[in-house]
């Protein structure tokens, strides 16, 4: 394939790495929902960093501190159960983008 074909110009089976018109089909449905999927994710992380954000509010000028560690080893702990060790990663890259600017 030249650098001058486009992405239009690609088959079904190229884009997606398929060897039939009917997996490729099936794969890009698939992606396509998987799109959708990570927009509602996003969108969820972002309202957790909202919601989270308000709670590190509240308990700093409470006299508190921003993190509560035993909280987010509930946390952690619920990440893991659910999805196993890879939780563990899911749950700490949660956390770390809901503690909000040191």
């Amino acid at each position: 394939m030249s650098s001058t074909t486009t992405a239009a110009a690609r088959t079904a089976a190229d884009v997606t790495g398929a060897h039939t018109d009917e997996a490729a089909s099936l794969i890009a449905d698939a992606r396509t929902r998987i799109d959708s999927l990570d927009d509602r994710i996003i969108g969820l992380v972002q309202e957790r960093m909202a919601v989270s954000s308000v709670i590190q509010e509240a308990r700093m000028t409470s006299g508190g501190r921003r993190v509560n560690l035993s909280r987010e080893i509930e946390i952690l702990g619920q990440y893991r159960d659910a999805l196993g060790k890879p939780g563990t990663t899911l749950a700490m890259t949660l956390l770390e983008l809901c503690r909000g600017r040191v």
